[in-house]
């Protein structure tokens, strides 16, 4: 018989940041609000998710080269646009400069250190270095690797993403089996995780909501080897295994 799959079985985990670690609906939401305070008739808060997914992922797609700040400030005049409403340049930049404000899921600090304790842990993100450090910075916690889409020149779910991390881990004698890849989004991350043949750890901090938030429908359900609804289930979990030997 075949054995269970065990988180302690790995060596790294590779992580998604942006909805993962760090909140980035409430820092979204937060971030759009001269926008949203200038709607004639209120947008659900799902709404407003779903419709900055689709302008994030179509112009990550269409422009994969630019940085994540110029990317937030396209997404930001293509909302005004959308809803009719009134914006600034200046206004726009300042929502692409906003990923340093977004706040950590209040557990992500503390399972990050326990989690450090054991395993190499290491960024995969659609994000550039000069945001990600603010981000860092609530996480509290020395990454081993961050590879960003500035410096790939491309954004998830593209392959390209997977394929350069993981040469990147070649170099410190780290294999694909060795890699449990950890997030949220089945769009950005599990999907292209299931083609690259990593195993996966769903992040399901959407598990009390409908829909996909801030993320694209991935059309059909990637394979999944493990799945918690927060970073301190995972932790908990690993602790059960470190305990029952």
């Amino acid at each position: 018989m075949e054995r269970k799959m065990r988180l302690k079985d790995f060596k790294v985990l590779t992580f998604d940041c942006y909805g993962t670690l760090i909140d980035w609906e409430t820092g979204i939401i937060n971030a759009l609000t001269p926008l949203l305070s200038r709607l004639k008739k209120p947008l659900s808060r799902d709404a407003v998710l779903q419709a900055h997914a689709k302008y994030e992922s179509r112009q990550q797609k269409w422009t994969p080269d630019r940085p994540y700040p110029a990317i937030l400030s396209s997404v930001y005049r293509r909302l005004a646009e959308e809803w009719g409403v009134s914006h600034t340049i200046s206004e726009a930049q300042d929502y692409g400069n906003s990923v340093p404000n977004w706040p950590a899921f209040p557990d992500s600090a503390e399972a990050l250190a326990y989690l450090k304790q054991h395993f190499k842990l290491v960024i995969l993100s659609n994000v550039d270095a000069r945001s990600f450090s603010g981000s860092n910075a609530r996480l509290n916690v020395v990454f081993d690797g961050i590879y960003t889409a500035e410096d790939i020149g491309s954004y998830k779910p593209s392959m390209r993403n997977f394929k350069y991390m993981l040469e990147y881990l070649s170099d410190i004698g780290l294999e694909p089996s060795n890699v449990l890849h950890t997030a949220e989004s089945l769009f950005h991350d599990h999907m292209p995780a299931n083609q690259a043949g990593l195993a996966s750890c769903w992040i399901y901090r959407r598990h009390a909501q409908d829909g996909f938030g801030a993320t694209m429908d991935p059309g059909a359900m990637p394979k999944i080897d493990f799945r918690f609804n927060s970073m301190a289930e995972l932790a908990e979990a690993h602790k059960k295994e470190m305990a029952e030997g």
